[in-house]
């Protein structure tokens, strides 16, 4: 990736996070009056989750911009690790916001069994949900379209935010429209439903989480990615025998070392031409901000 590409990555991640951000703002301010004028207990906690969402976003903006930095004395392998970071601070914060979600519903359904009545909340808080679900859902998309396009870790953990929010949105309708029309009864629907949201919020931090926890424990890259680094460093005429291959991610970019076996009478000039056409192919394939080191050996 080179420094025009790096400054384009950069500027449509911002204007991804800045956009969410704009509208979690609105949304908040929105669900939150709806709330409290609805007297809705599920639209605040649905203000809370979508005020989750503002905080994230200011922690993808300030990564983004640590993460894109080149290397330097301190960091020779650049720092891609502060993406990864603001992933895992982002997935932890999914997390919390489901276990908060589920613990807070679980116990409303406790109340109701002891025979408490839950508050029926207004109309305003559903239109509320609603606005919440089809502008989350919109985002959600926009968002994941960018950080796949631009090999963002932490633009696709926020998009999936984005989508938890959503469905916590969706799991309020069903609850407040339950309540609504269906009578005292089923006012039970709000709680029940946030719970069975909240198990879908915490799947999508486990899997963000895991992915973080992969890249800094060094986890190794998927299996059908190193077949294809190995069949790249074959493409390369009078290269053999690939091996001691090691991979990792540092952030968005990929980092791998190997040893390769050439014929040990060859000049090392042709030598070094074949180790640089083997950088330049797999370079071609996962980026030019890809870390390689090759060592080359005698074949036997």
């Amino acid at each position: 990736m080179n420094e025009v590409e790096s400054s384009v990555r950069e500027r449509e991640i911002y204007k991804v996070t800045l956009v969410g951000s704009l509208v979690n703002i609105l949304l908040v301010a929105c669900k939150f009056a709806a709330g409290f004028w609805g007297k809705s207990a599920a639209m605040i906690a649905d203000a809370v989750h979508s005020l989750s969402d503002l905080i994230t976003d200011l922690i993808v903006i300030v990564f983004v911009r640590i993460s894109s930095k080149p290397e330097d004395k301190d960091h020779d392998y650049g720092h891609g690790k502060y993406e990864t970071l603001a992933t895992l601070l982002i997935g932890a914060a999914l997390l919390a916001v489901g276990v908060g979600i589920c613990w807070s519903g679980v116990e409303s359904i406790v109340r109701v069994f002891r025979g408490e009545t839950l508050q029926s909340p207004g109309w305003i808080a559903l239109v509320a949900a609603i606005i919440s679900i089809v502008s989350k859902e919109i985002l959600f998309h926009y968002t994941r379209i960018v950080g796949k396009r631009y090999n963002s870790p932490a633009v696709i953990a926020n998009a999936w935010h984005h989508r938890s929010d959503a469905f916590s949105s969706i799991g309020t309708a069903i609850g407040i429209g339950g309540a609504i029309l269906l009578g005292d009864n089923w006012r039970v629907l709000d709680p029940l439903a946030a719970v069975i949201v909240s198990v879908f919020i915490v799947q999508v931090a486990v899997k963000q989480l895991k992915s973080c926890v992969d890249e800094l424990l060094e986890r190794s890259l998927p299996d059908e990615i190193e077949q294809e680094i190995t069949k790249i460093v074959l493409s390369v005429d009078g290269v053999s025998q690939p091996h001691h291959l090691r991979t990792r991610r540092i952030g968005s970019h990929y980092a791998m070392d190997m040893h390769v076996r050439m014929d040990g009478n060859i000049p090392l000039r042709e030598a070094h031409e074949k180790v640089t056409a083997i950088e330049r192919k797999l370079r071609e394939a996962f980026g030019a901000n890809t870390y390689i080191s090759i060592h080359a050996e005698p074949e036997k």
